[in-house]
């Protein structure tokens, strides 16, 4: 079974401790709920996946780039940057983060399906090393911006290659009807590229691709790294001349639940390297330089969230079976993962050992939402109470980053912690943060 805890989570007499700081102890100096970030472990899976780039490809490894949209916060594009690895952004205000941060802009790569004018031109003026073209629009945007500043920007184009991958429908990417790039099928990534050559202000360095997100299989990465190449061997074919670079996304899933097996950097590089030759064998292709993109992989697994219980109650099902409904203190405001797509996590007692037999329960949040649900079913101890500490692992990616206000709840803060020792780097927001807006 997969171990859904950070490296440093360790547990004494039931109690939970990160860093050898008890649930009790963080719960005390911070409130609940908030967000526990093992930094050791966050660093240490970052430089792992960059080490085995580099081992796997030699040569020909490119970036790995850090997903900005799992989340970000200054100090985290701190640790990412002291990492040697990239970062992925897909906004303006992730790149004002990484502006803030001071992150090298040479490994910032610029993402997303509608980067509008301001956030290109920005782009360009900041000097990012590459941005990632996901429309005609766009193409055309990157030029006039590179041409008004007197540059020439390298770009990847972002193509579908047509896989269906084995995710929730709401973060597969890759299949035909989906909003991110250019089809090769529908012969719209041959448009781009012929769209692109209009402009000199323009490098082409290759092409990118991303199949999904929260993957468990390597199976797709072959037949999407095939197409691409195949693809770029057309460019060669057509204009005397290979393209320099490929980026084959990622996505690799984590473990939410110990039944989930991770895809792990030293089981994914190996893998890819071995599907990426043999494609480039086929189609008498050198191989590119390899940029991948681990999404959640790094950040996911090295947080987790504490929460305290309000209440409880029995509810009786019309099985005559009965379900204990237990409230915490946060819910979809900090968590809209299981209401948004029904993913699933698992949970512990954290400030106690349990003394009584498991139940079927159902932690849910303190919001006007039936929806409102962080653990749809979970065998948890018949005897929780109000003010029992609840731990849910791997709240990395897409907790914070996807946290809201609803129901005016002020967002949780993040803290860090490393060497037994604990610091605020997103602080928990006020109700005069959530009046400040009003005029």
């Amino acid at each position: 079974m997969a171990n859904v805890w950070s490296a440093n989570v360790s547990f004494s007499n039931g109690e939970l401790h990160l860093s050898g700081i008890s649930a009790t102890a963080l719960a005390k100096e911070f409130g609940t709920p908030t967000f526990f970030l093992d930094e050791e472990d966050f660093r240490t899976r970052a430089t792992a996946w960059g080490s085995a780039l580099k081992s796997s490809f030699g040569a020909n490894a490119g970036n790995v780039y850090y997903a900005g949209k799992a989340f970000l916060c200054v100090e985290v594009a701190r640790w990412v940057a002291q990492c040697g690895i990239g970062l992925d952004v897909c906004t303006g205000g992730e790149l004002a983060v990484a502006k803030a941060a001071k992150f090298p802009v040479e490994r910032i790569e610029f993402h997303g399906n509608n980067k509008s004018v301001a956030e290109i031109n920005e782009a360009v003026r900041l000097g990012v090393g590459m941005i990632v073209a996901d429309s005609l629009f766009e193409i055309d945007r990157i030029a006039s911006a590179a041409k008004a500043q007197g540059k020439k920007q390298r770009i990847l184009l972002r193509l579908t290659p047509g896989i269906e991958a084995h995710t929730h429908e709401s973060i597969a990417t890759a299949h035909e009807d989906v909003k991110f790039g250019f089809s090769i099928a529908s012969g719209s990534a041959w448009n781009a590229v012929l769209a692109v050559r209009k402009h000199p202000e323009i490098e082409l360095r290759g092409f990118h691709s991303h199949i999904g997100s929260q993957i468990l299989s390597m199976d797709a990465f072959g037949t999407a790294a095939d197409r691409l190449i195949a693809f770029l061997a057309r460019y060669r074919d057509e204009f005397k001349t290979e393209l320099p670079e490929l980026d084959l996304g990622g996505g690799y899933g984590i473990s939410y639940l110990e039944s989930d097996e991770p895809l792990l950097p030293e089981i994914v590089l190996p893998s890819l390297h071995k599907v990426v030759q043999e494609a480039c064998i086929r189609h008498n292709f050198g191989m590119p330089k390899i940029s991948i993109e681990p999404g959640r992989a790094i950040v996911g697994p090295t947080m987790f969230t504490l929460y305290e219980i309000g209440t409880t109650k029995k509810v009786v099902l019309e099985s005559g079976a009965t379900r204990s409904y237990l409230s915490v203190d946060g819910g979809m405001s900090d968590n809209i993962r299981t209401s948004l797509y029904g993913a699933e996590y698992t949970a512990v007692i954290a400030n106690r050992k349990p003394t009584a037999s498991t139940t079927s329960s159902r932690v849910v949040g303190k919001h006007c939402e039936t929806g409102d649900i962080v653990i749809s079913d979970i065998a948890l101890s018949a005897d929780c109470v109000p003010g029992d500490l609840l731990a849910i692992p791997a709240t990395g990616a897409y907790g914070r980053s996807m946290a809201s206000n609803y129901n005016h709840v002020p967002r949780p803060p993040v803290v860090a912690i490393a060497n037994a020792k604990a610091r605020v780097i997103v602080r928990r927001e006020t109700e005069a943060d959530l009046l400040g807006l009003d005029v």
